[in-house]
């Protein structure tokens, strides 16, 4: 089956060179840009976000990316595309599934066509087995990957999901659209079973089910660690010295906190209570802030000369054991 693809290093705006800290970057310049809570266009800044997120996820990812990176020659035939020969898809959902059987896409899970298809976990497997169908046959089971935010893991979301199945015999194309709840606390990997939405059962036999692999898409500030949260705060070099009192941002309103004379970049300092949800039991992971001490690129006369003063009249070695 075709489907449109998608140049991943032209929606980040880098060249198939970019190294993992170009990505990076990249990422998190359109990630801010485009976040449904600061651009004006919220309906195409979600479409974009997604879009963006999308484009990360598999070149932010090593793996993914050299299996992105494999399709070749082929890579920009546009709609038509279709995979070089001997592409392994790697859908979890393909397991097993017979030539006869119906293929399926989804919407509303926040990824496209073309990453179900090769990154996703996408489509059926029989719950029968052995050469001779039986009579009475259940539907097979289907699975797909969804894009959970962290706004959604934080308060949960209800979400439309739309999956359309495609009979090779008949040439018919069954949609249906249901709703999917993604509860808070939700983890990344976690599986959203939706019982009998499925492929349609035989002879009178009951619908399969649809399993939704969760995955949490990364977020421009903020890394997931289970249930905690890791960011990154950068510091001038007399405020790592002297200490300061700074804000950070959270998922929810800035908080103040206190840095230590002396920290060292690298160290992380907590601020307990501003992480994700622990499932359902009402407690919060914590927020590690990660200090980085940045030194300016260019000096002023004034500054040289402050700098050498501190030398100077320094007694600090670094080098001393």
């Amino acid at each position: 089956m075709s489907v449109e693809f998608k140049d991943y290093y032209a929606i980040l705006g880098v060249p198939r060179t970019a190294s993992e800290e170009e990505l990076k970057k990249a990422f998190r310049k359109l990630a801010r840009q485009y976040h449904p809570d600061v651009a004006k266009d919220k309906k195409s800044a979600e479409e974009k976000f997604k879009e963006i997120n999308e484009a990360y996820e598999v070149l932010g990812n090593p793996e993914n990316r050299k299996k992105y990176d494999t399709l070749g020659a082929n890579w920009k035939q546009g709609a038509g595309f279709q995979p070089p020969p001997g592409w392994n898809a790697g859908g979890a959902g393909r397991r097993g599934r017979r030539a006869a059987e119906p293929e399926f896409e989804f919407s509303g899970t926040g990824f496209s066509d073309f990453f179900e298809q090769f990154f996703g976990g996408r489509g059926g497997f029989s719950a029968g087995a052995g050469a001779e169908e039986p009579v009475q046959r259940r539907g097979a089971d289907i699975e797909g990957e969804i894009a959970v935010t962290l706004d959604e893991v934080m308060r949960g979301s209800v979400r439309t999901i739309t999956l359309r199945s495609h009979d090779p015999e008949t040439g018919r194309e069954n949609p249906q659209s249901f709703k999917v709840r993604v509860p808070s606390g939700v983890q990344d990997g976690q599986i959203i079973r939706v019982a009998g939405k499925g492929g349609g059962g035989h002879g009178g036999g009951s619908s399969g089910d649809l399993f939704l692999h969760v995955r949490i898409v990364a977020h421009p500030d903020f890394r997931v660690i289970g249930a905690d949260l890791e960011s990154d705060l950068d510091l001038a070099p007399w405020e790592a010295a002297l200490g300061a009192t700074l804000p950070v941002a959270t998922l929810e309103e800035p908080v103040t906190i206190r840095i230590p004379p002396g920290s060292s970049p690298g160290h992380r300092l907590r601020v307990r209570g501003r992480g994700l949800p622990r499932g359902s039991s009402g407690n919060r992971g914590d927020l590690y802030v990660k200090l980085n001490v940045v030194f300016p690129k260019e000096l002023s006369s004034e500054e040289r000369d402050l700098w050498g003063r501190l030398a100077a009249g320094s007694s600090f070695n670094p080098r001393a054991s």
